[in-house]
């Protein structure tokens, strides 16, 4: 096992993007009303902006301090934001249609054989900007997968990476900061949880460049299988 998780007795994993797929399961549901409103763009092409603009709608949600909207709600401007910019003209029922496709997300193909290995060795914990309800859902329906700890940031009412996610994440397993291991693929989550003392591992399935800043993570993986490789031998 590698240095830097000797300490460490719990993981907590970031589900969007990280253990569930979002751009190969929506892109089904993107793709038919792009066909349908005869639009040019490719599905990944829409998701990405999709993507960019619920990060934004997240992070002002934090930044304003009015109250925590939730992440299915924020998904949801965002939607309506990417179809008004393409000038994708949908009706409501469309658009219910396309939010309808999050409770279908699927993990990444390697996810269930990885997990019962890290299991083997942390306490696992799911740590997401994602809303009570739709993560139980998620991790039942769509994951199938038991976590010791689903900890969904509306308890603090603040999306990742605010250091209050963290900190409460801890807080509720009775652990210090470099007990925990958060295992993310997006870079401001490993940010985030750095910031906090945290050790981090991420996940860059993309080959992406990381953020030019010294909270670097502890690891880069590809996938789940290299995860459980370095984690649980």
């Amino acid at each position: 096992m590698d240095s830097f998780t000797k300490d460490v007795k719990a993981l907590t994993f970031d589900l969007f993007g990280t253990v569930l797929d979002l751009g190969g399961s929506l892109a089904p549901a993107i793709g038919a009303v792009l066909k349908k409103k005869g639009s040019p763009l490719t599905p990944d092409q829409f998701w990405g902006k999709w993507r960019a603009r619920q990060r934004l709608e997240q992070y002002q949600d934090s930044m304003f301090m009015v109250g925590h909207s939730g992440y299915l709600a924020t998904s949801r401007r965002a939607l309506e934001y990417t179809l008004a910019l393409e000038a994708i003209d949908s009706s409501t029922e469309e658009i219910d249609e396309l939010m309808a496709a999050w409770q279908q997300l699927s993990p990444f193909p390697e996810v269930k054989e990885a997990l019962p290995r890290l299991a083997g060795k942390f306490t696992l914990m799911a740590l997401s900007n994602g809303d009570p309800a739709f993560l139980e859902h998620l991790a039942k329906s769509r994951i199938q997968w038991d976590f010791d700890y689903i900890f969904s940031v509306t308890k603090v009412g603040r999306f990742k990476p605010h250091p209050s996610v963290y900190r409460a994440a801890m807080k509720e397993m009775d652990l210090e900061p470099a007990n925990c291991c958060m295992i993310s693929s997006n870079s401001f989550d490993v940010l985030g949880a750095r910031h906090c003392g945290f050790r981090a591992v991420y996940v860059n399935r993309s080959g992406l460049p990381y953020e030019p800043s010294p909270l670097k993570p502890d690891a880069t993986v590809k996938d789940f299988t290299e995860l459980a490789d370095l984690l649980a031998g």
